[in-house]
């Protein structure tokens, strides 16, 4: 057998690839427009695409993300429409809305601000530079919302990455990373900015969190994938669980708490993770927050019909030995008709939700269910519901929400609750810059403490100093 170099070096790709240590292909991957059936191909070629964006301007950057965004709004529809066929959770207008508010609202290249500090002994400027290449988890509740945020941030940052989204939601995910790469190739000339696996798996994952070529984690999931990033050996950025609680107390506006509860809590089903998901109510104001609930358009459950709800939308399972309650999959995300209609109560199809009373041990107060259902529980007092909303949050430390005209009450909760994101007196998307202040990312770092993403999240602090010269003001040092 005649052995050649051109064998030989295929013979060397195949094993390195084996290790996760293959070099890029010398052709190239363009024209693939980010979708790759190997995770290797998908990380290199997105290393190439890396280096081809840091021979760019910022105002490069900028075209980029101006692209995405104007996809996503421009395309909301259509990618909203693939997203609710393809995933079966959640509601049709809420997914095209939410490609509109990433596309409009995610924090872009402006948030690249330098620090500068000048004195007697010179200059020195701190600026954010980019990790490199980015590994992504993303969740089947906001498959391609979580893609489209994710690429604004990282890419403003001066980073590419490589997705590996759920399996509900891989369709719409490639579809729309295709679509995004398609117009940045025809305005810039970069293709593979954005790479996604086209079938995604648990092991693609762990390639992904081990390759060299991969500097940063960021994973939006459920515990499981949390522990596998942190475990990766890599910084990573984890946006973990919540179970959102909300407190009631007896200075507040009860038809506004009931709007409000309403609007976050049935928002795309409730499968926000900053979503209420339960209700700790001062006694005194129970019975007229129910009122005011169904006068809000919301449809009341008793306790019977709880009953039964409950013991098909939520189920038992075993991790780690141990039993644990969970939301069950055939619910999640589900309208809130089809919910009732398991209860035993036939509703009106337009309909959001559907609520009712029941005790601080019924499952849906500790599990984080992601359906259109909310208990709601009595409390002697608004210390008792602080004490119930602390302990039912699990020290997730991720979304508390209270409706209260008592200053003192406000900040007793929140000091209480210590989390990453607190809402007075508005739905859980208030937080989001949604009828509040401030911006959106639908990566919500709690574990590991980064909160709400934006491009500074993704980006490493560089310092560069000049000695004793560029500082104009003032008297120069003396040698």
């Amino acid at each position: 057998m005649q052995i050649d170099e051109s064998l030989i070096r295929n013979v060397v790709a195949q094993v390195l690839a084996e290790v996760g240590q293959a070099p890029a292909a010398t052709s190239g991957f363009t024209g693939r427009r980010g979708i790759f059936d190997c995770a290797h191909e998908a990380v290199h070629a997105a290393r190439e695409a890396f280096e081809r964006l840091s021979e760019r301007t910022i105002a490069d950057r900028k075209q980029v993300i101006d692209i995405i965004r104007q996809i996503a709004m421009d395309q909301k529809v259509e990618l909203g429409t693939m997203e609710m066929n393809e995933t079966q959770i959640g509601r049709l207008s809420h997914k095209i809305e939410k490609l509109e508010t990433l596309g409009k609202m995610t924090p872009g290249v402006e948030f690249l601000e330098s620090k500068v500090y000048s004195g007697d002994h010179g200059l020195a400027i701190i600026e954010h530079a980019p990790f490199g290449v980015i590994g992504c988890i993303t969740p089947v509740t906001h498959s391609l919302p979580t893609i489209t945020g994710n690429a604004i941030n990282m890419i403003a940052g001066g980073n590419t990455l490589v997705v590996n989204p759920h399996p509900g939601g891989k369709l719409v995910a490639a579809e729309g990373v295709r679509r995004y790469n398609e117009a940045i190739f025809r305005a810039l000339g970069i293709d593979n900015l954005i790479c996604v696996i086209a079938e995604p798996t648990l092991e693609t994952a762990d390639i992904i969190f081990h390759h060299r070529d991969v500097a940063m984690i960021c994973v939006t999931g459920g515990p499981a994938v949390a522990r596998a990033a942190l475990n990766s050996g890599k910084k990573a950025v984890v946006a973990g669980p919540g179970n959102p609680p909300v407190v009631v107390d007896e200075t507040a506006d009860l038809d506004r708490a009931a709007r409000c509860i309403i609007q976050g809590g049935a928002y795309d089903n409730n499968l926000l993770c900053i979503a209420e998901k339960e209700v700790f109510v001062v006694n005194s104001v129970f019975d007229d927050l129910m009122k005011a609930m169904e006068r809000a358009g919301a449809v009341r459950l008793n306790s019977a019909e709880i009953d039964r709800l409950t013991r098909v939308a939520i189920s038992e399972v075993e991790v780690n030995g141990k039993k644990k309650m969970v939301a069950a999959k055939d619910f999640i995300g589900k309208d809130a008709a089809v919910l009732a209609k398991a209860a035993g109560k036939n509703i009106n199809s337009q309909v959001e939700l559907i609520f009712g009373e029941t005790d601080e041990h019924n499952p849906f107060v500790p599990v984080e269910q992601m359906m259109p259902f909310i208990p709601f529980v009595r409390c002697h007092d608004v210390n008792e519901a602080i004490e119930k909303a602390k302990f039912y949050e699990h020290g997730f430390r991720h979304t508390a929400i209270i409706h209260s005209n008592n200053v003192r009450n406000m900040t007793r909760m929140g000091r209480a609750m210590d989390t990453t994101l607190f809402v007075k007196n508005g739905p859980c998307m208030a937080s989001l810059g949604l009828g509040g202040e401030g911006y959106i990312s639908f990566s919500i770092a709690t574990p590991t403490g980064e909160g709400v993403t934006t491009p500074l999240t993704f980006t490493r602090e560089r310092r560069c100093s000049l000695i004793d010269d560029l500082c104009i003001l003032g008297h120069p040092s003396k040698s």
